[in-house]
């Protein structure tokens, strides 16, 4: 058993394709009315068949009116962190907190390279990533005293003016799948954002994984309840149970259910375009899966 203990989030992962021009808007607004917590968009800035995810954001901030908003994830080596920390900060100030930072090392260096970012190993990859979030804190901590340093070989900065700080205290959620990138999520980061496709062995693979985060977490003196833990997920409903995610909704209630207490994950990202998959989760699944967390967090049902 793995709970960490967060309230669960339920949100959605949307394609922000460039058309139909509106797609990912009129879905976010499809998710809010729904009434899942979070609406999230991949960041690949070299990619011309999608919306800027920065510019997209910050219409649907302005087009919705609860819902959060977050990168998935953030492309650190194409936005310099010190840059990155206030437009995160400025939107969720304007918002009244409603945004989150997933954030990432970046992967498709042939085409971050023909953008004009930096080649990178992946080792240089997380080294970068690292330094990033600390500067990305330092500007945030607007009430500290000094400019922010940061003498790093990636994002030098020589005493920038600290602020804003956000509306909220921002999540800073690292995708990551490899021990290095989980050490560094269990040292810096707010939460872990990884994709159930990407993993080989499917959901029990998370029991590794969240053993790297939590020896990192520890031995940086943090807790391993630090680091919440969401999954970006796929499947379909069906009439009959035809494997993990692939059946009805009170099939998906049990198994997400499952994930929550075997594997500690608190939220639940359904990797969708489809509006009618959308609100069947939003409506069905999500608050059923809310109510057997509870029932056995609090003792009154089996876990």
């Amino acid at each position: 058993m793995s709970d960490y203990g967060h309230d669960l989030l339920f949100g959605t992962f949307v394609s922000p394709a460039i058309e139909p021009v509106r797609h990912a808007v009129d879905h976010a607004r499809a998710a809010e009315r729904a009434g899942l917590d979070l609406v999230t968009f991949q960041d690949h800035p070299y990619q011309p068949r999608f919306h800027d995810t920065w510019t997209l954001m910050s219409y649907i901030a302005a087009q919705t009116e609860r819902i959060r908003l977050s990168g998935n994830v953030t492309n650190l080596p194409l936005r310099q962190p010190a840059v990155l920390a206030r437009s995160v900060a400025s939107l969720d100030r304007l918002t009244g907190g409603r945004i989150e930072l997933g954030i990432g090392a970046g992967g498709f260096w042939d085409a971050i390279a023909a953008m004009g970012g930096r080649r990178l190993t992946p080792a240089q990859s997380i080294e970068a990533l690292e330094e990033g979030i600390g500067i990305i804190r330092q500007i945030w901590a607007a009430d500290e005293r000094g400019g922010v340093r940061s003498d790093g070989p990636y994002y030098p900065v020589k005493g920038a003016k600290r602020g804003p700080a956000p509306a909220h205290d921002v999540g800073i959620w690292v995708g990551a799948y490899k021990p290095k990138m989980l050490a560094l999520t269990g040292r810096a980061g707010d939460g872990w954002l990884p994709s159930l496709p990407y993993l080989p062995g499917g959901p029990a693979d998370l029991t590794e994984m969240n053993r790297h985060i939590d020896e990192a977490a520890l031995a940086a003196g943090r807790e391993p309840s630090a680091v919440r833990r969401l999954l970006n997920i796929t499947g379909e409903f069906t009439s009959a149970n035809r494997g993990l995610l692939q059946g009805p909704p009170e099939q998906w209630v049990e198994q997400l259910a499952g994930l929550t207490a075997d594997y500690g994950i608190s939220g639940f990202l359904l990797m969708s375009d489809d509006l009618a998959k959308t609100e069947l989760f939003a409506e069905e699944v999500a608050p059923a899966v809310r109510e057997v967390v509870q029932k056995w967090r609090l003792g009154g049902g089996p876990r």
